[in-house]
């Protein structure tokens, strides 16, 4: 139903609120009851005149009665009901529940905000706690305290035989391992408190780098022209402030150089446009290798594309993030990604529909593919890498896709056969 035909649902539940009987509210307005009734049940048009005064009784605007809940709250819900699996036709009513009942829409959306705000919490936490080694050794710390405690404790209470001499040292070493405890607490929290509100400070070179390719929107147009030299667009690049980051946005901007070299801006842009983001298309029609046209289409800032590489370790060299698609800040991604799978299979094009678990269940067409870097030679292990495009693609279906996450210790999936860890959002012990 159309939000404009529910206005009739807003003013039952705001006559309902203000507790005005309809033979009431009809009097004031010098109408029949049964032509409120007809009103309130949608079955009759209203606006203008009558319209103000309804308003004016139930000292609400007319547009909360004419357009109802705001667009946001509708929003929220929509998003709340596609996070839910729901029917397409339920996730079409978010209108009716927001116009004919407001205060349980309101507290289904602020649910489904603070689950969405505590998920990202615990993507957060979970991630910090896994890379940075001053926290990680503190838990360690305070989870190892805890752990002498209890046992000492079981000792106590489960022998009754102990000598008063034992039990006075089981005493002592709980006092002294209560106060480390303490101590490795507030030492915690101090910690802690000191690095809040610095989430977006640069804290590595991998950090500097993307906060660089970020601030550019990935895009060097005078570096792929040849009217700069990475060099200087470099030496003015504030956020690069360690040699490593430096030396990471040297390797960037010089492939950005040698596909340039490969395939001019206005040659890929007029195959695009003919072909669409094919990469095999693009490839045989350009004449040069699926990875540079991957990295091409990734630039495009028309298909907002997300795109990552990996060597053969596992561990990133490149993440431009998709809207909708977490990408953890290092290593131990999930091992379902194509992308691991492009890796063990140099040469293989590998094309997927995908979406990952979480909140908003994005949806993308993806492509992987590994490659071989550098000359082969006699006895030597080849180094390889893969990259993995993602193109936005809402029309695709959950039953068609594979499903993936970001990282075990916050993926929803219990059964899964890649797991590695338990996930942090289990409700299981």
């Amino acid at each position: 139903m159309a939000r404009e035909g529910l206005t009739g649902s807003r003013i039952r539940e705001r006559r309902s609120v203000a507790g005005l009987r309809q033979a009431d509210l009809a009097r004031a307005l010098g109408i029949s009851a049964s032509y409120l009734n007809l009103i309130e049940h949608n079955r009759r048009r209203i606006g203008g005149k009558l319209l103000l005064d309804i308003a004016r009784l139930l000292q609400v605007e007319p547009s909360m009665l004419s357009e109802g809940a705001e667009a946001a709250l509708i929003a929220t819900l929509r998003e709340a009901a596609v996070n839910a699996n729901l029917a397409v036709t339920e996730t079409e009513r978010a209108d009716e529940l927001a116009g004919r009942f407001p205060a349980w829409a309101e507290v289904l959306a602020a649910g489904h905000r603070r689950i969405a705000t505590l998920e990202r919490t615990v993507e957060t936490l979970s991630d910090r706690l896994t890379h940075d080694p001053h926290l990680a050794a503190s838990v360690h710390e305070l989870l190892s305290t805890a752990a002498a405690i209890r046992s000492t404790a079981g000792i106590l209470a489960d022998e009754a035989d102990l000598t008063e001499e034992w039990r006075n040292r089981f005493h002592a070493n709980i006092n002294q391992d209560s106060r480390r405890l303490a101590e490795s607490s507030k030492a915690l929290v101090e910690y802690l408190d000191a690095n809040q509100g610095v989430e977006d400070a640069v804290a590595s070179p991998q950090d500097e780098l993307e906060a660089f390719l970020s601030a550019h929107d990935y895009m060097f147009d005078a570096v792929e022209a040849g009217e700069a030299s990475p060099e200087s667009v470099i030496s003015r690049a504030a956020t690069l402030k360690s040699n490593a980051a430096r030396h990471m946005a040297r390797g960037v901007l010089a492939q950005i150089q040698q596909d340039a070299q490969q395939t001019s801006k206005r040659d890929f842009e007029a195959a695009l446009k003919a072909h669409g983001p094919d990469p095999v298309r693009l490839a045989q029609t350009l004449g040069v290798p699926v990875s540079v046209v991957m990295r091409r289409i990734a630039r495009a800032p028309a298909l907002e594309a997300g795109f990552v590489i990996c060597d053969r370790a596992g561990s990133f060299l490149f993440r431009k993030p998709a809207q909708g698609f977490v990408i953890p800040r290092f290593g131990a991604a999930c091992a379902l990604w194509p992308l691991y799978a492009a890796l063990g299979q140099p040469g293989r094009i590998i094309h997927t529909p995908l979406v990952q678990l979480g909140r908003g269940r994005a949806r993308f067409d993806c492509y992987a593919y590994g490659e071989t870097i550098g000359t082969p030679d006699y006895n030597q292990m080849p180094l390889v890498q893969a990259s993995m495009l993602l193109l936005p693609n809402p029309a695709i279906e959950d039953s068609h896709a594979l499903e993936v996450g970001a990282t075990c210790g916050v993926c929803p999936r219990e059964a899964c056969p890649g797991r590695r860890e338990t996930s942090l959002l289990s409700m299981r012990p």
